[in-house]
């Protein structure tokens, strides 16, 4: 799935197309008079055959539906999970600039650093699937440091307090996102979707119509289901692919905040 993640979001439609189209099509020319033969002689066996479908069609399409919902609300919570998480590095940042120096300066320099590293380095492994250790060096590097300060006035116990506390949300949110690399719609569910197209596609092959007229009407329905399975595969890996998270919000924070400072 990576190598086609890695492909252009147009190629993927043609491929989608090509191979939900093509199979109808194969099935229309080679497969369909051997089929044929089971509702052979039946006056009414479009009708059956359109029950059926229909039937099936109900509870296939509720599925692809409830799916495609699904892996839609969870690329729009990795967006909103990411926006957190650049709020709340951006709290952090602003926090350790009141520390006395030179503590305020390495704290804002480490945090600076992994904001550059992520969107920089970052995404392109998360392309790939994979999570980046180099974050985690990071953030480990500032922990260690920010523990390292010890506070003198009461102000600065206050500000250290509430910086660990800005730094523990920091860190969930970062959690949160680094979970989601590898997220993905269930493998067994994958299986149950691609076999329920085989067989929805080949419920078409039993009708009795013009040669012409079925692969027109089949052509269509086949395509658009292939586009509704290609729309949840897109959607199924948040950082992968053409319609995936920006890194977007973490460069406008680095450029705008964090690179002059």
């Amino acid at each position: 799935m990576t190598s086609l993640y890695a492909l252009p979001l147009n190629v993927i439609i043609v491929l989608t197309a090509a191979i939900f189209v093509g199979y109808c099509w194969f099935g229309c020319i080679f497969l369909r008079p051997f089929l044929r033969i089971f509702v052979k002689g039946r006056g009414n066996s479009n009708d059956v055959v359109g029950h059926v479908l229909s039937c099936f069609g109900v509870f296939y399409g509720l599925l692809l539906g409830l799916i495609a919902v699904a892996s839609f609300q969870n690329l729009s919570k990795v967006e909103d999970n990411v926006a957190r998480e650049v709020a709340s590095l951006d709290a952090l940042y602003q926090d350790v600039g009141t520390y006395p120096a030179p503590h305020g300066q390495n704290l804002q320099w480490l945090l600076r650093e992994y904001c550059r590293f992520v969107f920089k380095y970052g995404w392109e492994q998360y392309a790939s699937g994979e999570i980046p250790e180099g974050e985690r060096t990071r953030i480990e590097a500032f922990h260690e440091r920010l523990l390292a300060f010890n506070p003198e006035t009461e102000t600065q116990k206050i500000v250290h307090a509430e910086t660990i506390r800005q730094f523990n949300v920091f860190l969930e949110n970062h959690r949160v996102r680094e979970n989601a690399i590898t997220t993905g719609i269930p493998s067994v569910m994958w299986y149950v979707v691609l076999v329920g197209a085989v067989l929805n596609i080949a419920l078409i092959w039993l009708f009795d119509m013009k040669f012409i007229t079925q692969l027109f009407l089949g052509g269509i329905l086949s395509f658009f289901l292939g586009l509704m399975i290609m729309l949840i595969g897109v959607m199924d890996r948040p950082f992968q692919g053409d319609v995936s998270v920006s890194s977007q919000p973490f460069e406008i924070l680095y450029w705008t905040k964090m690179r002059d400072t």
